[in-house]
């Protein structure tokens, strides 16, 4: 593999947890630093556009969902939305990751193949739905669904427990109600870890199941997936390859979209105050 062939480190992540290849840290460090002297710095950003049209709609919902869910969950326990006890904070986020992960997997799916396939195979992300469509079913769009779901009830209820409960502690301990931004940054990067830690073997089946159709291997149910994977590659290196990179971007990622949902919303509730906004 070089960088001709996959372009980037998520990229090179994607190929080595859908494959039996050994995963190297330094190989995919690498990688980065080769196509930053080949292609240019904003290269390292190239396919970013397919992952948006997945990543846009899935926070939108999913941030959307999460309020909704703590405001039913807080009226129906008696409890404000911030101040929920643990068991519903957790359900609140594992409800949001839900909801966004049903109404959004087909785009999770297209991702997957335009990830592992050479770009000749699909022009664009229209291309990738009718061609699946047409040769592999419809169904196809959704296989990989069910351990999605698996792994999205402990993923986003972790994440959005640790980050509600970390407000929550810092509140009380600091007596300010409202962190800085870098400490919500912080309680993010803390969420992420903690969240993508928990249900990172499911991912990896996920991804198994998503683009077996163009790698050449049939994967049946999930204890069968997860079965094979650990008899050809063992626990450690099957079930949790690629971890230790995702520990460098899950966190800062899910720590950046933490704080810019909660900034934001601060904003629209001030000009909303101020007259800017309708009612």
């Amino acid at each position: 593999m070089n960088s001709t062939t996959v372009v980037t480190v998520y990229f090179y992540c994607w190929f080595v947890s859908v494959s039996s290849a050994r995963f190297s840290a330094k190989e995919a460090y690498r990688l980065i630093y080769r196509t930053y002297l080949k292609d240019g710095f904003f290269s390292l950003w190239r396919g970013n556009s397919a992952t948006m049209v997945r990543v846009i709609p899935y926070a939108a919902i999913q941030f959307c969902a999460h309020e909704q869910y703590k405001r039913l969950l807080g009226g129906y326990y008696g409890f404000q939305g911030n101040a929920l006890p643990p068991v519903q904070r957790f359900l609140a986020g594992s409800m949001a990751g839900t909801t966004a992960a049903m109404l959004t997997y087909p785009l999770d799916m297209v991702r997957a193949r335009m990830a592992v396939t050479p770009k000749e195979m699909y022009s664009n992300i229209l291309h990738v739905f009718v061609r699946i469509s047409r040769e592999e079913g419809l169904k196809t769009l959704y296989r990989g669904f069910t351990p999605t779901l698996l792994g999205v009830v402990p993923y986003a209820g972790l994440s959005f427990f640790t980050y509600e409960t970390l407000k929550k502690l810092h509140a009380e301990h600091s007596g300010r109600a409202q962190p800085y931004s870098y400490e919500r940054l912080a309680f993010g990067a803390c969420a992420g870890l903690i969240g993508q830690s928990a249900s990172y073997p499911l991912d990896v089946v996920r991804r198994r199941m998503q683009t077996a159709g163009v790698t050449g291997h049939t994967y049946g149910t999930i204890l069968s997936t997860m079965k094979e994977i650990m008899a050809e590659e063992g626990i450690v290196r099957g079930l949790y390859k690629g971890l230790s990179m995702n520990w460098v971007k899950g966190p800062i990622a899910v720590g950046i979209s933490f704080t810019t949902f909660d900034l934001t919303q601060i904003l629209l509730r001030k000009l909303h105050q101020m007259g800017y906004t309708s009612r």
